[in-house]
């Protein structure tokens, strides 16, 4: 895998806007969320005032053992970044959800979550204890009886990670637009995970966390 350019932008299809809406949620700076997206249904991720990361997990809803995969995903896809026709892989090799368009043109599945402890280490004492992704994850999986060892190196949609000639993974200023969307189809039925990053000591949110939005639209008719 090599650094690459953000794909071109490719704009949702008129489907999606005619298909019955099963959820439609916006979820607010800094929080958590999880919910249930059935096979063949499309869920959108809108970053409604840009620059948002938008910490994403997947789990297969029937055994949680089986989850989103970061090294098998860009194995599989020969590329560093997530973007329209990645296939989302599981750790058992299946394919979880596809992406099928994408308005921002890539998101990061290398730089991980932030924690409070990572913070400490990044940004210096004084940020201990504020709140960060790994613990909004660890408080979502914990309703679905999981724990902190059930969280695994997730995806950051929207946010900018170039990857510097040495090898290092940069955390820059976003590149998404209010408005920027990513759609994937699921191909199984999955448990959608998402930490609403908090972060405000690098420049991933803006320095400013705001909302975001999750629709599911309903599968298409037989």
């Amino acid at each position: 895998m090599t650094p690459e350019s953000p794909a071109a932008p490719s704009a949702p299809d008129a489907a999606p806007d005619a298909a019955p809406v099963v959820l439609d949620h916006e979820i607010p700076a800094r929080a958590p969320w999880s919910g249930i997206v059935r096979r063949g249904q499309r869920l959108r991720i809108v970053d409604t005032c840009g620059q948002q990361a938008v910490d994403t997990l997947f789990y297969r809803l029937d055994d949680f053992a089986e989850r989103y995969s970061a090294q098998d995903t860009l194995r599989v896809q020969g590329s560093a970044y997530v973007t329209t026709g990645t296939q989302i892989v599981s750790n058992e090799g299946n394919v979880m959800l596809t992406v099928v368009a994408d308005s921002c043109g890539r998101h990061d599945t290398s730089a991980g979550a932030c924690s409070c402890e990572s913070n400490t280490v990044r940004f210096g004492h004084h940020t201990r204890y504020q709140h960060a992704c790994r613990e909004n994850f660890a408080y979502e999986v914990s309703r679905y009886g999981m724990t902190k060892r059930d969280i695994v190196p997730n995806i950051n949609f929207f946010m900018n990670v170039p990857i510097a000639p040495n090898g290092d993974l940069v955390i820059d200023d976003g590149i998404s637009a209010p408005g920027s969307h990513v759609d994937l189809v699921a191909e199984m039925d999955v448990l959608c995970v998402i930490s609403n990053c908090p972060q405000i000591n690098n420049p991933c949110n803006g320095f400013d966390p705001t909302p975001i939005r999750v629709i599911v639209f309903d599968a298409p008719a037989d």
